[in-house]
């Protein structure tokens, strides 16, 4: 009956947290199909290892690290198969009506240049707009780290960034 109950506690966590997780898979990897593949690989993933979460209030960044380390994985993995455009058209629909549509794909060309773990902190960053604390904690970082690939990365996105202006 126990195992029962923290099953269905497991699968109410899930539930609540599918959307978001859908989203943030996308916004890592620019791609519908690779997003449902990776949330709905998170999720198993999860579920196997459910036992190791020990604190159900800590679910979302329990469950964030693995998500993140899945959606990396799926970016490693594309970058040695072959190189494709990573064009963030076609996403999931988000509120953005006050940027201008070329502001939004210069932005989505220099994301595509970025590796996969500058893209990662720039999106937890400030699509996610967690603190770089939550970042490293979810990376499994220290909060260094975050602050130096921040850095890097937007170091990197500045120039491709205003050549588009």
């Amino acid at each position: 009956m126990v195992v029962a109950q923290s099953d269905e506690a497991f699968a109410a966590l899930t539930r609540r947290h599918l959307d978001s997780a859908y989203r943030l898979a996308w916004a890592i990897l620019t791609d519908t199909g690779d997003a449902d593949d990776a949330t709905q690989d998170a999720f198993a993933l999860a579920w196997r290892n459910r036992r190791s979460l020990r604190d159900p209030a800590r679910f979302d960044a329990w469950f964030g690290r693995i998500l993140i380390n899945v959606c990396r994985q799926r970016l490693r993995q594309r970058s040695r198969q072959s190189i494709q455009s990573l064009d963030m058209e076609g996403g999931p629909a988000i509120a953005d009506a006050s940027q201008p549509t070329s502001e939004r794909d210069a932005v989505s060309r220099a994301m595509a240049r970025l590796d996969a773990d500058h893209r990662i902190v720039v999106i937890l960053r400030y699509w996610a707009d967690l603190t770089v604390d939550e970042i490293a904690a979810r990376l499994d970082v220290p909060s260094g780290t975050v602050k130096s690939r921040l850095h890097y990365a937007l170091r990197s996105m500045r120039p491709r960034l205003e050549d588009a202006r």
